[in-house]
């Protein structure tokens, strides 16, 4: 049997675009000799706080079946949130033999030291997640003991919709990309991002 490049493509819900994923991988998969329309495509738009997810799924079928050869993904906690769901299922696929590539943290997991870079940085994005709904539960909380009701954020609105303005203001006056993140509310790679444009 002919085993297929598996590219892995998920975002959190339906209003988010994959696109930004596809084309990392789709430059990985042309820069390695591989024509992204022969590789098989899962595209999943759901949470990962589990693995029950129907294109997910479809792939694992696929894997146990012996049709797919290469697993590609723009990063590790694309396959799953928690460390330990993600390390058996990554620990699965190397037993079988599949190589299995996160585009954007340049790793190619196999064998015991793919094994061991996977359980960091499966932790790595655990512990972020749980920082997260940390974050997200102090703010309700905050706006709930000022305002009395949480209303949660207005349809359509963003963190920044100046975010790039504040950034590069920021930015003038000497601040560090965390300062930048911290006081605007977002990620470092989003200031990277709000720097850029």
């Amino acid at each position: 049997m002919n085993k297929s490049v598996a590219c892995y493509v998920r975002v959190s819900t339906a209003g988010q675009k994959e696109a930004g994923q596809r084309e990392a991988i789709e430059r990985w998969l042309t820069g390695n000799g591989i024509d992204p329309t022969t590789a098989k495509w899962y595209v999943d738009k759901k949470s990962g706080k589990d693995l029950n997810r129907p294109h997910f799924q479809e792939m694992q079928a696929a894997v146990f079946n012996g049709a797919i050869g290469t697993i590609v993904v723009y990063k590790l906690d694309r396959i799953a949130r928690k460390a330990i769901e993600g390390l058996k299922t990554l620990a699965d696929w190397c037993d079988r033999g599949l190589r299995v590539v996160a585009v954007t943290q340049l790793i190619d997991f196999n064998g015991a030291v793919g094994k061991m870079v996977a359980t960091l940085l499966f932790g790595v994005a655990e512990m972020e997640n749980d920082l997260r709904r940390e974050r997200q539960a102090e703010g309700i909380a905050a706006a709930k003991k000022v305002g009395g009701v949480f209303k949660g954020r207005k349809p359509g609105s963003t963190k920044h919709r100046d975010g790039p303005k504040r950034a590069k203001e920021l930015r003038a006056k000497g601040a560090t990309t965390a300062e930048i993140a911290r006081n605007l509310g977002v990620s470092r790679r989003t200031v990277f991002e709000y720097l850029k444009v």
